[in-house]
């Protein structure tokens, strides 16, 4: 069982009754701990005469062997030239200057519990002394499969100290996905959260020769086995490991090698293993955490969005390290409604949600509004159009407060922010996937700027950031220390998007052929989007290489814009797929907004929001089932009403939606047409849904 304070709320531990954390222990060659002062500010960076020592030897930019060093691109001045260090030394800096200060607060057994730096530290080099007493080999993977957890937390940066390759596993993934994670990563150790997720293991561990144990972090297990460990024996094993010998390969970690792998979501073709060096991480998360706050331990986040995607990782463990923050962490269920009730009880200070998440939240404000009264939907009216006024002002630099601003905020913003949990966060932000304009102008309107972020697992997460600076529809500008190049660009001025810098990943684990897609022979990293910067440097995403739709007459469609229109146009709807690669028009797959059980998985009844719309049609229905078997006359000329508006402001004919169709269940995660961030899967819709698709093309 994780160890640590309890019931002690952050802002509460320095006054706390309970005694004082350990001093943090560190240790000589000879085992013996190194008394360090407490609270001070200690830098544990190398100095630059000492830096070809910190540095394995490496001459390319890229590899895709796993104990291959790579030539960091350092630059000779500004951000860039900063000294590299490894994930230890941010660590310990973390720890020696502010040991006491809360790090995760999380519920066990009912109560809050928290540990502090120092312990958190000090578990993280338990784990890695159990790891190691498990036999855990140099460059080879530990894979973690569950939700947000210390556990988590602890697992892989425990793993990253006892010299192995943290590699995190969708919850959602198959047995057979978890499968080619851990093989492709040489598993020695997996790491689970449950005994439904060990029986996914179980089903392939005969296919995973380099499999030597599998870990439980949650509840008993169910059988006995001897590579078999609930978290508690786990945590004991290597009590006997000599502090000397963790050391020696602590000490023996280099910057420029590989730590940690991230495995794209597999949209076509199996997952890649991104291969990320410590100073990737600790460079990327130490640039970040200076625009978001120049002061430690003011920062506190939550932690639910999954951990194995590189957003959530890079702000959750990453920058609270080098921020000192406090991260909550939410419940399992975060993501069916009791995220809320975390935020509520967290406040955080920053908050990161992918476009569904905010999405989600804007549904239910919407819901909750509708039943309210005349007057009351007045005044919500009168200040969102207030707030919207304010937002734009505010964005453009202009901070011109409108009349009527504070009452707004009096009476609407500041309750709808403390009902969302909201009402301390400074910071509010998206990415992941496109995100709409109407979606980000709701938020604006409750004076709650949602900013957007830009970036890939290649980048170690962020490239393009609004922080201080943003622009509805643009993702901002590019992260200090880091270049975008435009390749190739058109008439317009779009451009593939490159990125350059020491965010720009080492390549991909034993693929060298896709690294050599990826990387140029200059080290550029192509994202495979296509942007183009306005004036004020300003980068907007314009379209995907991989998903320009390209008719048969040549023309080249971007479909994100297009589906966001529709949906824009028929709030009833709840994902458009835009289609027509090679064909002669373009044609969409619609579905309906509808309630998603406790698995996230869509059910046949309309949401609150779909039922309220089909209402004010005298549409009587409730269930998708019903809509879709009688082609309710009125909802379907309605929703071709939503299309024909659409067509009438597209820029050519070839841009027109000439056919549709309504799907029978709505995307999802578990169903396969959305990745875990929510993201579309296009190839494999088409796949699912190809007699569909046919029909269209063949009236």
């Amino acid at each position: 069982m994780l160890k640590g304070k309890t019931d002690v709320p952050p802002a509460a531990s320095k006054t706390s009754a309970d005694p004082p954390a350990k001093p943090p222990r560190t240790f000589d060659q000879d085992d013996n701990p190194i008394k360090t002062p407490r609270e001070r500010k200690k830098s544990v960076t190398l100095m630059s005469a000492e830096l070809e020592t910190a540095l394995a030897p490496a001459e390319r930019l890229f590899t895709s062997e796993r104990n291959q060093a790579v030539r960091l691109r350092m630059e000779s001045v500004g951000p860039g030239s900063e000294t590299p260090i490894t994930i230890h030394q941010l660590f310990l800096e973390a720890v020696e200057s502010y040991g006491d200060h809360p790090a995760l607060v999380f519920r066990k057994g009912g109560r809050m519990m928290t540990l502090t730096w120092r312990q958190y530290y000090e578990q993280c080099r338990a784990a890695a002394k159990s790891f190691l007493k498990l036999g855990l080999e140099r460059y080879h993977g530990v894979g973690i499969l569950g939700f947000n957890s210390p556990e988590w937390f602890i697992s892989d940066i425990g793993c990253i100290l006892a010299g192995g390759l943290a590699a995190g596993i969708y919850t959602t993934n198959s047995a057979e996905a978890c499968h080619y994670v851990a093989s492709n990563c040489e598993a020695n150790v997996l790491v689970v959260e449950n005994h439904q997720q060990l029986e996914k293991i179980l089903q392939v561990k005969n296919q995973l020769p380099h499999l030597k144990a599998i870990v439980q972090y949650e509840g008993e297990l169910e059988q006995k086995a001897e590579f078999l460990y609930t978290w508690d024996q786990f945590m004991k094993l290597g009590e006997n490991i000599p502090n000397k010998r963790l050391n020696a390969v602590i000490d023996s970690l280099r910057a420029n090698e590989c730590c940690t792998l991230i495995y794209t979501s597999g949209t076509t073709g199996n997952p890649k293993g991104v291969m990320l060096s410590h100073d990737n991480i600790t460079w990327t998360a130490r640039t970040v955490s200076k625009m978001i706050n120049l002061h430690c331990c003011e920062e506190v986040l939550v932690s639910y969005l999954p951990l194995s995607h590189i957003a959530a990782q890079m702000m959750d463990i990453w920058c609270s390290m080098s921020l000192i923050a406090t991260a909550h962490f939410a419940e399992p269920d975060a993501l069916k409604g009791s995220l809320v009730n975390t935020l509520k009880e967290a406040r955080p200070t920053g908050f990161l949600g992918v476009p569904r998440v905010w999405e989600k939240i804007q549904e239910s404000m919407k819901a909750v509004g509708a039943k309210g009264s005349a007057l009351r939907k007045r005044v919500a009216d009168w200040a969102k159009s207030i707030g919207l006024q304010y937002s734009y002002s505010a964005m453009n630099g202009e901070n011109e407060v409108p009349w009527g601003f504070m009452l707004a905020n009096n009476l609407v913003f500041k309750r709808v922010r403390y009902e969302l949990g909201l009402d301390r966060c400074k910071l509010c932000c998206t990415g992941a996937a496109p995100i709409t304009k109407e979606t980000l102008d709701y938020f604006m309107s409750l004076s709650i700027p949602v900013k957007e972020l830009y970036g890939m697992s290649e980048s170690s997460g962020p490239h393009a950031v609004s922080i201080h600076e943003y622009r509805i529809g643009s993702v901002g500008k590019v992260m200090a220390g880091c270049k975008t190049k435009l390749d190739k660009p058109d008439a317009d001025g779009n451009g593939e998007i490159c990125f350059w810098g020491r965010h720009v990943f080492m390549g991909y684990l034993n693929m060298p052929d896709k690294t050599a897609e990826a990387l140029d022979e200059q080290g550029w990293l192509h994202s495979g989007d296509l942007g183009k910067h306005d004036e004020d440097d300003f980068l907007y995403i314009t379209g995907r290489i991989k998903e320009i739709i390209i008719t048969a007459g040549g023309e080249n469609i971007p479909p994100v814009p297009i589906e966001d229109a529709v949906k824009h146009e028929l709030p009833i709807i709840s994902n458009a797929m835009l289609i027509g690669d090679k064909q002669k028009f373009l044609s969409m797959l619609l579905t309906l907004k509808c309630v998603m059980d406790d698995e996230g998985n869509p059910t046949d009844i309309l949401s609150p929001e779909a039922v309220d719309i089909c209402r004010q049609l005298n549409v009587r229905a409730t269930k998708v089932s019903e809509i879709i078997a009688s082609n309710e006359p009125v909802l379907y000329k309605a929703i071709q009403d939503g299309i024909n508006r659409f067509n009438k402001t597209s820029t050519s004919n070839a841009q027109k939606i000439q056919k549709w169709i309504l799907l029978e269940k709505d995307f999802s995660v578990h169903g396969g047409e959305l990745g875990p961030t929510l993201k579309l899967r296009r190839p494999i819709v088409a796949k699912m849904y190809q007699d569909q698709i046919n029909k269209l093309y063949s009236r």
